[in-house]
């Protein structure tokens, strides 16, 4: 079993899982098909059929148990049944997941691709990457990925609707490493504050993730 990575951090328990196996052999590791059959039929992809699977068999791993995934109006997921917080994120071959018992947990993981570099525009600010014309092609990347990672890391735990990328957050600058920490800032009238954001980079995929009191 994959388990890529499995860490604590801020009273949570996150995870990694590398999706390597086939839809049959992570449906194996599950024990209750009704908690997952409903949300599998309606994916049609191959890809999002592994995604869901992947995530329900990270989420046993990380829980202790199996539980349905319900969502939230707003989109949020949350465990039927189970009053503990939990995040969902995935990228190509891998999904990532935590969970608090009382604190809003936020993950998302990206795969490193130039992608990111068409689009920057509408996520970074002036006031972000100051230092951006010194980087290297790989840092300035990097940096992007985690930029926009950590927005939707920030947009996960503040749970509100009509949050700017540009507007409402800020990364405030940070030298890279390969792990480390760096602030975030909501300037979102009704849930404003700063946040300290974890990361960590390898060769295929960013990940970062933060924690919420309520």
């Amino acid at each position: 079993m994959p388990l890529f990575k499995r860490w604590e951090y801020g009273g949570g328990l996150w995870g990694i899982w590398k999706v390597s196996e086939s839809a049959d052999e992570l449906e194996a590791m599950l024990d209750d098909r009704a908690l997952f059959e409903p949300e599998l039929e309606r994916m049609k992809a191959p890809k999002r059929r592994l995604e869901v699977l992947g995530v329900r068999v990270l989420l046993k791993n990380l829980a202790g148990k199996e539980c349905r995934v319900m969502h939230a109006p707003s989109g949020m997921p949350f465990l039927e049944g189970d009053g503990r917080k939990i995040t969902i994120s995935h990228t190509e071959g891998y999904v990532a997941a935590g969970i608090h018992d009382s604190l809003v947990p936020g993950i998302d993981i990206e795969q490193v691709r130039d992608r990111v570099k068409k689009v920057a525009a509408r996520f970074v600010r002036a006031d972000e990457l100051p230092e951006k014309e010194c980087m290297t092609g790989s840092e300035y990347l990097l940096q992007l990925l985690l930029h926009w990672s950590a927005k939707e890391v920030l947009y996960k735990v503040l749970e509100q609707e009509g949050v700017d990328f540009l507007e409402h957050l800020r990364i405030c600058p940070f030298p890279l490493q390969h792990t480390g920490e760096f602030l975030g800032e909501s300037f979102y009238p009704a849930a404003s504050g700063t946040f300290r954001i974890r990361y960590f980079i390898y060769p295929d995929f960013v990940c970062t993730f933060c924690c919420k009191e309520l």
